[in-house]
């Protein structure tokens, strides 16, 4: 079947539908025309006859003379006839509807298929998605053009984490050397000018914030070739998390607490950096004296990490874009929280590659819960 095109497939379908509904009105058709022929033959030889006053009689055909002139009137019969037909009539054309219903979905099938391949494509499987071009005529040079635009647009991303990867890996040595030198500055003149020295605060701050930035990168474009088949046990690693952002939650007076626990398999390293993001943006974003609430849910096949703050919440409109790389919803904000806008970026990142999915599971002016569901067991495939 695969050598007929999708044009061909519709039209035989089609015709083998038409002789199959001509074919069983003309029997249901027959069936009705035979069965009122009969009841006629019979009404006759019961004997029984319509006289012109309406009344019925009966008679005895042997008892009518050969040049006697009798006249049979058969009541109702047409209308009947008539009736029966229309009701084949509809009983037909509608089991034809049914019929074309599952004939066009038949011919449809690989118009169906491609669209589920193509659905399933991803950023992370751009290599392994590759349609099967032995189809049907109509959607091989597509299949064969779909194929050859995943394969450019793997090697751009491909291109671009290389890039990314050794420009911050280049970015790196001069960007701690002139921190180091501005400390070394500042440490050995104390005593410079009030606008000197705010000057410097700047430099210093600048600087730092290009190092985060340049780190989050180059951890960014390695996460492929990060294995995920360590053990992860969540409760205590939500504990060390804020051990160790104790000194900026007892800054801005956030208290954080946790709750339930979970086990998964995935890179503990890159778990924690996403749990570390999540609990982090929350207490920066917070207000003073909030609170901040890690909650993990062991499911099935599955966990469910939720992360609670009493911040002013996220509209709406950008719940989508917050996990963009160097979005920022209030951009005036970004030197008082400091960051590179690529916090948010890495946990999906993360995510991603763990198979799972996050999203703002609510928002208002009383805090944003952000939720993060991933799978307990990781795909052979690395």
């Amino acid at each position: 079947m695969k050598r007929f095109s999708l044009q061909w497939r519709i039209t035989l379908m089609s015709v083998l539908l038409i002789g199959i509904t001509c074919v069983a009105m003309n029997l249901l058709l027959c069936s009705s025309g035979v069965y009122y022929m009969d009841t006629i033959a019979d009404s006759l030889q019961g004997g029984t006859v319509i006289l012109n006053d309406g009344g019925a009689a009966s008679f005895d055909p042997q008892l009518i003379a050969p040049n006697e002139e009798l006249i049979i009137v058969v009541d109702g019969v047409q209308g009947r006839f008539r009736t029966t037909n229309w009701y084949i009539t509809a009983a037909v054309t509608l089991l034809s509807g049914i019929l074309a219903y599952f004939v066009s979905g038949r011919a449809l099938k690989p118009l169906r298929s491609f669209t589920s391949q193509v659905e399933q494509v991803q950023l992370n499987n751009l290599a392994d998605m590759r349609i099967d071009e032995d189809t049907i005529s109509e959607f091989r040079q597509l299949s064969r053009s779909f194929n050859q635009m995943l394969e450019r647009l793997n090697n751009a991303f491909s291109a671009q984490r290389q890039f990314t990867g050794n420009a911050a890996h280049e970015l790196r040595t001069p960007l701690a050397l002139m921190q180091a030198q501005l400390e070394l500055f500042s440490a050995e003149h104390p005593d410079v000018r009030p606008e000197t020295a705010e000057f410097l605060t700047l430099l210093r701050e600048q600087t730092e914030r290009l190092i985060q930035m340049t780190r989050t990168l180059l951890e960014m474009s390695n996460l492929r070739q990060v294995a995920r088949n360590e053990r992860i046990q969540l409760a205590p690693m939500i504990e060390e998390i804020f051990t160790d952002l104790a000194p900026l939650s007892d800054k801005r007076g956030v208290t954080l607490t946790a709750e339930g626990d979970g086990i998964m398999t995935g890179s503990d390293a890159l778990i924690y950096r996403l749990i570390f993001n999540l609990t982090e943006n929350a207490v920066k974003y917070n207000r003073p004296g909030g609170s901040v609430r890690v909650s993990v849910t062991q499911e099935l096949e599955k966990l469910l990490l939720r992360v609670s703050d009493t911040g002013c919440g996220i509209p709406e409109v950008y719940q989508r874009s917050i996990f963009q790389p160097f979005f920022r919803v209030d951009k005036s904000r970004s030197r008082e929280y400091g960051g590179a806008g690529l916090g948010l970026s890495l946990v999906w990142e993360i995510t991603d590659l763990h198979g799972g999915s996050v999203w703002v599971e609510k928002s208002s002016e009383k805090g944003t819960t952000i939720a993060v569901g991933l799978p307990t067991q990781q795909s052979t495939k690395l």
